[in-house]
């Protein structure tokens, strides 16, 4: 997942000073904890006056280090890494000493986040391009401890992540990290930062927490509504959502009038690329 060369002193390679800018755009995110103006200060609560609260990171696939050696260098962070691949694991020990007992050798995905974190924790790596949608999915398991993320990923997942309602990428995932985080398309990393390249370009992006504290329906419902929309994309809402539209009315004993009245709202002719967060929310209220 990292770059293939090993060891230390050598000339930086494109990749690394692509990892380089991913370090130097988390100086906001550190700042801002710090000095209690910005908006992960706002969800950590004041940082103490002397500014030596630090920021808690964890670091997921270090890999062989590549953006883990500059994260090192910073005072301001407090940094945990989780790696699964027990290579990396003893690369990681060798070349930098000062991991031990931060390094933690586990499953990002199946990791008890909890355990080794008592409040609020930012998220950063280049995620590995096979899974990063399920640690994405994860991250939104942990989204009033996870303040921000800031990750390189494929450009394809990057793009349809912060992607707005009315095209062909908008999705699953746009919707349901949109309804909590505020997402930024920080830049294009080519193919020719990694050796040997990749046939896709990456990118790397920002999630910040936004202020809503609750989606006002039944959170369980509102990711279903979603994902049962997205999963038939070609079909309008009135086709693809006709399960649940038959379960409400069985729930209020509507007759079949009653039932027609409901699903010819105009929001059940449109397809799912066409509904914006707040439109999900309206609907899943619709249909509680």
């Amino acid at each position: 997942m990292s770059g293939n060369r090993k060891g230390n002193g050598h000339e930086p390679t494109e990749r690394e000073r692509g990892t380089k800018d991913i370090v130097q755009d988390t100086t906001a995110l550190q700042r801002d904890t710090i000095d209690g103006n910005g908006p992960i200060a706002d969800n950590n609560g004041p940082a103490p006056e002397n500014g030596t609260e630090k920021t808690e990171v964890l670091e997921v696939g270090p890999g062989m280090g590549v953006l883990t050696q500059y994260l090192l260098q910073r005072p301001e962070i407090d940094l945990k890494m989780v790696e699964i691949d027990r290579e990396s694991v003893d690369y990681l020990l060798m070349n930098f000493p000062q991991v031990n007992g931060r390094l933690i050798e586990a499953d990002f995905l199946k990791l008890k986040l909890e355990n080794f974190f008592n409040g609020k924790f930012c998220i950063i790596g280049n995620f590995p391009y096979n899974i990063s949608s399920q640690i994405f999915f994860k991250v939104l398991d942990y989204k009033d401890s996870v303040p921000q993320v800031v990750c390189m990923i494929q450009k394809e997942v990057a793009e349809r992540i912060a992607e707005q309602p009315g095209t062909k990428t908008y999705g699953i995932l746009s919707v349901l990290l949109q309804a909590w985080y505020d997402i930024e398309y920080l830049f294009t990393v080519g193919e020719g930062a990694f050796n040997p390249p990749p046939k896709v370009k990456s990118a790397v992006i920002r999630l910040t927490r936004n202020s809503r504290t609750d989606l006002g329906c039944d959170e369980s419902l509102f990711k279903a509504v979603v994902k049962t929309a997205f999963n038939q994309r070609r079909k309008t809402m009135r086709n693809s959502l006709k399960p649940m539209i038959t379960a409400k009315a069985e729930r209020e004993n509507w007759n079949a009038e009653q039932t027609a009245a409901f699903s010819s709202d105009p929001v059940f002719d449109l397809r799912p690329e066409r509904l914006g967060v707040e439109e999900f929310i309206s609907l899943t209220l619709k249909l509680s």
